[in-house]
């Protein structure tokens, strides 16, 4: 076959095609995992320049582009050493960056990672760079941010907060749990954060000075998504408790928001959440809480059933105002200087996304990008909004929101089938979104079920801008492409598509009612001309994986192969204090009727085990538990193991191997 390659140049393209079926070789299915895709961006405060961590074939790189100008790379890392970038801050003139390496963004301050299985773990430090310049180590930790003046920067590393200032570090103060959403107060005097403790958390500040530091009065549950107001005197933040077990769908209510004084802490309660829909605390994948100029609060709420964004006075409180509304929902969203408020959602096309924007004031949502694909993960520099697109054929890049400019590197998958939106009903009549990547070859065909993880998440018809699930989508690819059908299932549980899909009766432990969703797709596959109904398999990650080894266990009769990747396999877990010894035994009965062990005497299909021994997501003992019944009942198995990796594998190299893995045992059971 012809691969097609091309040298990376700003808004230049890399191609990659995929063979026919009969010519199609795994160097294809390696050629476009190592496609580049962008993440982790980040906006200066006062001029429209633009950072972005680049993965090209585990290499991890960060880039710099200022609108209308040629990006430029920041760093020059050129291994597959599994050692992530995250983090990366902009200060406020865009002259000096900050990014951390190392450790593990999902639990930066857990055990450190040594993925690439080095004599020594490494480190996790945050660095600065310099316009033009090398970057500098300062310090071990993680989330740096820079002071309005752009001369100093705080970071955290376990409980402690440290300051950089004229090239140096102090650790200025310790608190008890792990500090997140740290920012500085306007006039650079002091810092907000949140402080966790695992099963609470408090929202705080701290005189930078490592003087004072001041709790927002203290309560039970959870205070979280800090915002300072326009003049930095008061913070407004989010008080939720988790509902107990077993607790009413209309129970409640569990949250509220609250509005402290920044001098003394002491708060008051500017609006409650009513019982009913909406009752419990829902937010979007990033900051969730705005003061805007105008002086209102903007937060998510799902009141109507769907996610979306409300706004009420920050004095005043009052019934609060629905900014976006309508069946779709918000996935994330932003506040420019201008009030502003710009958020993704699946408004006009339920499995994409993309920009809208709706004054902070109340007002029609006008849609500002009109991609063929996806746009997520808004953020502004300078006044200028951009983001992350991608779509069918391109894996996620960053772009300005207007026309879709790119600011730095694409690339092209070419050859790649165009995923077709379909929807089907479960036998208990939900409808269920899925997208259909169609063999190539004539049928009838082997095919494949595939289930993310999660499960609060939602595939599209195109990338994602999720590193994870970039590569799902080059995987299913490559599956099309060596003749399998393939059924990606956005089953209930998921995102997308309202509260009532998401926390559907009987998910998860109560039932697994999401399996429903899968099985139907599977039997839905199964009624396809074009596929053969004796050679369908199934294969997921996480939730996914959980999902794949139900399958196995309840319907070997239709799924007669599937790869668990990283699945959960027993659903048992302790039950919470409140209810019954006869209530516990009840759940505890539903947690093992919701497993795969729960089934797993009537489980005979083959499957493949996929697992890194330091997730810290899923328990590798999960695998190991599986692997050990499996054996014990003679059932066809494969697994394979990769030492010290994590539960989102961080090396390219063991991506490949997995999935080429998986191919060959597809190719070995199905074909």
């Amino acid at each position: 076959m012809n691969l097609m390659r091309a040298t990376l140049k700003p808004l230049a393209a890399m191609v990659v095609a995929f063979a026919p079926p009969a010519l199609a070789q795994t160097d294809d299915l390696a050629a476009a995992l190592a496609l580049p895709v962008a993440s982790q961006m980040a906006g200066a405060r006062d001029v429209p320049r633009f950072a972005w961590v680049e993965n090209r074939a585990g290499v991890r790189n960060l880039w710099v582009a200022d609108a209308g100008r040629q990006a430029r790379q920041v760093t020059r890392h050129a291994e597959d050493d599994g050692m992530m970038l995250y983090d990366p801050a902009l200060s406020p003139d865009g002259r000096r960056l900050a990014y951390v390496r190392g450790g593990d963004d999902e639990f930066p301050d857990g055990k450190i990672p040594n993925t690439a299985s080095a004599a020594f773990t490494p480190g996790q430090q945050v660095f600065v760079v310099e316009d033009g310049g090398d970057p500098t180590p300062i310090g071990d930790g993680h989330l740096p941010v820079f002071s309005p003046d752009g001369q100093r920067i705080a970071f955290t590393r376990r409980g402690e907060l440290w300051l950089w200032q004229a090239g140096k570090a102090a650790r200025i103060a310790a608190v008890p749990g792990e500090v997140s959403d740290l920012k500085w107060t306007p006039d650079g005097k002091r810092l907000l954060f949140v402080d966790n403790r695992n099963d609470h958390a408090f929202v705080a500040l701290l005189d930078a000075d490592g003087g004072r530091l001041t709790y927002m009065e203290p309560a039970l549950g959870y205070s979280v998504e800090p915002a300072l107001s326009p003049g930095g005197d008061q913070v407004a933040y989010i008080q939720y408790l988790d509902p107990p077990a077993g607790a009413a769908r209309d129970g409640g209510p569990y949250w509220s928001i609250r509005v402290a004084d920044a001098a003394t802490g002491k708060a008051r309660t500017v609006w409650t959440a009513p019982q009913g829909m909406g009752g419990r605390y829902y937010g979007t994948r990033q900051h969730n809480l705005w003061w805007s100029k105008g002086g209102r609060l903007l937060f998510p709420w799902e009141r109507s059933g769907f996610l979306h964004v409300y706004a009420i006075d920050a004095a005043k409180g009052g019934e609060p105002q629905a900014l976006t509304a309508g069946g779709f929902e918000v996935e994330t969203f932003v506040l420019g200087a201008d009030d502003m408020v710009t958020f993704a959602a699946n408004a006009d096309e339920a499995d994409r996304r993309h920009f809208w924007q709706v004054p902070a004031s109340g007002g029609a949502a006008k849609r500002v990008t009109d991609g063929k694909g996806s746009e997520s993960l808004p953020v502004f520099a300078g006044g200028l909004l951009a983001g992350i697109a991608a779509d069918a054929r391109h894996p996620a890049h960053p772009v300005l929101a207007k026309g879709l400019a790119p600011l730095g590197d694409t690339a092209e998958l070419k050859g790649a089938v165009a995923p077709e939106a379909v929807t089907y009903r479960a036998e208990d009549g939900v409808t269920v979104h899925a997208q259909l990547f169609r063999g190539q070859g004539k049928g009838p065909r082997p095919a494949l079920v595939f289930v993310h993880g999660g499960p609060r998440r939602q595939m599209l018809l195109g990338f994602h801008h999720a590193q994870y699930y970039s590569n799902a989508y080059v995987m299913n690819q490559a599956l099309a492409a060596r003749g399998y059908t393939v059924l990606s299932v956005n089953y209930r549980s998921g995102t997308g598509y309202g509260q009532a899909f998401r926390d559907a009766p009987g998910i998860a432990r109560d039932g697994a009612s999401e399996y429903r969703d899968v099985l139907a797709g599977g039997r839905w596959l199964a009624a396809q001309k074009d596929v053969a109904p004796g050679r369908i398999g199934i294969w997921g990650g996480s939730w996914g994986g959980y999902l794949t080894a139900l399958a196995l266990a309840r319907n070997s009769d239709l799924f007669k192969a599937g790869a668990d990747f990283h699945g959960v396999h027993t659903m048992l877990r302790n039950v919470e204090n409140n209810l019954s010894p006869e209530q516990q035994a009840a759940a505890r009965q539903k947690q093992w009727d919701s497993s795969p062990m729960g089934a797993i005497g009537t489980w005979r299909s083959p499957v493949l085990l996929v697992h890194g021994d330091d997730d810290r997501n899923v328990d590798f003992g999960q695998s190991l538990l599986l692997a050990r019944e499996l054996a014990a009942r003679r059932i066809p198995h494969e697994v394979l193991v990769f030492p010290n990796e994590r539960h989102e594998f961080f090396r390219y190299a063991d991506w490949l191997t997995a999935y080429r893995r998986t191919i060959s045992f597809f190719d070995g059971h199905l074909k």
